[in-house]
């Protein structure tokens, strides 16, 4: 069993204008390709994705920013907790406004959210995590991934944020203060 613990409820949850603030990552590493030949052409990009816990579709690991957190340290949380992946952040994707159809509050009645996503680079995959009887964990290609993407928004993310960034030859470093 896994030491370590998810972060449950609501009470140190951040709000900002009616938006619940959302951290979150693209996992992701670097395969190398194989020609028939057996010899080692370029490396390929997958990303990971997790399953969903309220339906098909897969998606990437968010969750809600807390108070004595950074967005940084949520968003590596959230990868631990929900992928069981530990890495290091490294470029910041964007900030990707969303509907959450189930989880409204007293705060943001409408269940407006505002996630804002990083790039991770996953350094290792933990054997155990703390949803790990929830989740299951599947690589795959930025193609594959747009395809099973469960969420437009985390679509978005992938689509111009991730992909725009890696097609620009990740030279960008992070842009984001905590």
């Amino acid at each position: 069993m896994s030491e370590l613990v998810a972060r449950t409820g609501r009470h140190q949850q951040r709000y900002e204008a009616g938006y619940r603030l959302i951290a979150g990552c693209i996992p992701f590493r670097f395969r190398n390709m194989e020609e028939t030949s057996g010899e080692t052409s370029e490396k390929i990009v997958e990303v990971l994705m997790i399953n969903s816990t309220s339906g098909p579709g897969l998606l990437f690991p968010k969750g809600g920013w807390e108070n004595d957190e950074t967005v940084k340290e949520a968003a590596i949380r959230e990868a631990i907790e929900e992928a069981g992946v530990r890495g290091d952040l490294v470029h910041f994707l964007g900030h990707y406004l969303f509907k959450s159809k189930t989880l409204q509050d007293e705060f943001s009645p409408e269940g407006l959210c505002r996630a804002s996503m990083f790039a991770l680079l996953v350094k290792e995959e933990l054997e155990c995590w703390p949803e790990q009887s929830l989740r299951r964990r599947s690589w795959l290609t930025v193609p594959e991934a747009i395809e099973c993407c469960r969420h437009p928004w985390m679509r978005q993310a992938l689509e111009e944020g991730f992909l725009k960034w890696h097609d620009s030859g990740m030279t960008s470093t992070m842009n984001y203060e905590d």
